[in-house]
């Protein structure tokens, strides 16, 4: 008979969901402990972890001496980078990436639509009961139809961003690492997304961000955080786009120089922005992005969703199958580039 797997759950689930991934295999013995320090786990359920899902909760080497595989709950991994057990040699680590990517991509088109249109302002006059001589002038819209949206990492968010807005008449343009092949590896919901490419207009290599940005009417940014995009737009992005174009964040932060887009805002170098990640989190309360009018605050709630554990857990069951088969799991990260 094979051996039993020490499966270890450090974020809480539904009972309903914990049986679920039971169901995977007769050999997964599951044990759900939700904490928030690797410390009040007890040391005799470390010595037999081979997989792990977790959110922040990450042992020391010396705790987990058999742990394998490493499922973090979240798309952004950047937080536990630097923890000395990710640099275990053979040590497999995999991400949430596109678990989130329809919610998010929900809520960029609501962004888009929002600055494209002016409802800050509309909603600003509705506050002040005014109904504005110039409305003809002042809310003539930015369309999505024709528009060009260039998207910073053509990653799960990015494709199914492309895949909705396709259907506005939206030309795609995409920054990708690998511009030479247009294909999805990752995890995909079927009938979600770009699997093949056939969405996007054009493919940038991720070193030409400013050729695309100059051409775009809307900029997208969501590419994860690591050593190689911290910075990533700074001012030398914003110098080139048009002054009419709209910037959109839900990357993390540290991608972004916050103080090139603060100044490029305050000098209309471009025409306005959504943010929902910022350097520091919560956004200090005297930060100029709250009080900036051509700029839409929210607190990095982008992927949030009540259906969020149940993808989740489909994504972790499929790569529980994977594993027990021997098969290359999804979403596995490089942690030397950082995802």
């Amino acid at each position: 008979m094979d051996e039993k797997i020490d499966v270890l759950m450090t974020v809480g689930m539904p009972e309903e969901l914990i049986e679920k991934l039971q169901a995977v295999s007769p050999r997964l013995f599951i044990h759900q402990h939700r904490v928030q320090r690797a410390e009040e786990i007890p040391a005799e359920i470390w010595a037999t972890v081979e997989v792990l899902y977790t959110g922040r909760v990450i042992p020391q080497p010396n705790q987990a001496p058999n742990l394998r595989w490493i499922q973090f709950h979240f798309a952004g991994i950047d937080h536990a980078l630097d923890a000395p057990i990710m640099q275990r040699e053979g040590l497999l680590v995999t991400s949430m990436s596109g678990a989130s990517a329809t919610q998010v991509a929900e809520y960029i088109v609501m962004m888009l639509l929002s600055l494209g249109h002016h409802l800050p302002d509309m909603i600003d006059h509705q506050k002040r009961a005014v109904w504005p001589k110039d409305r003809w002038e002042r809310f003539s819209p930015h369309e999505i139809r024709d528009a060009t949206v260039g998207i910073v990492g053509y990653g799960s968010i990015g494709r199914q961003l492309a895949r909705v807005l396709f259907s506005f008449g939206a030309r795609i343009f995409a920054t990708k690492r690998n511009g030479m092949n247009p294909k999805d590896k990752g995890y995909i919901v079927a009938g979600y997304g770009d699997p093949k490419g056939d969405y996007v207009h054009r493919i940038y290599p991720a070193e030409a961000l400013k050729s695309m940005a100059k051409e775009c009417d809307f900029l997208v940014n969501t590419v994860p955080l690591a050593a190689s995009t911290r910075d990533l737009i700074g001012a030398d992005v914003f110098s080139v786009m048009k002054e009419t174009a709209f910037f959109i964040d839900v990357s993390r932060g540290g991608v972004v120089n916050h103080a090139a887009l603060i100044n490029a805002l305050k000098e209309k170098k471009i025409a306005g922005a959504a943010l929902d990640v910022f350097p520091e989190e919560p956004l200090p309360a005297d930060d100029p992005l709250w009080k900036m009018p051509n700029v839409i605050v929210t607190p990095h709630i982008s992927g949030i969703s009540p259906h969020y554990d149940d993808r989740a857990v489909a994504l972790f069951a499929q790569n529980l199958q994977r594993y027990l088969a021997g098969d290359q799991l999804l979403n596995l990260v490089d942690v030397g580039r950082g995802y």
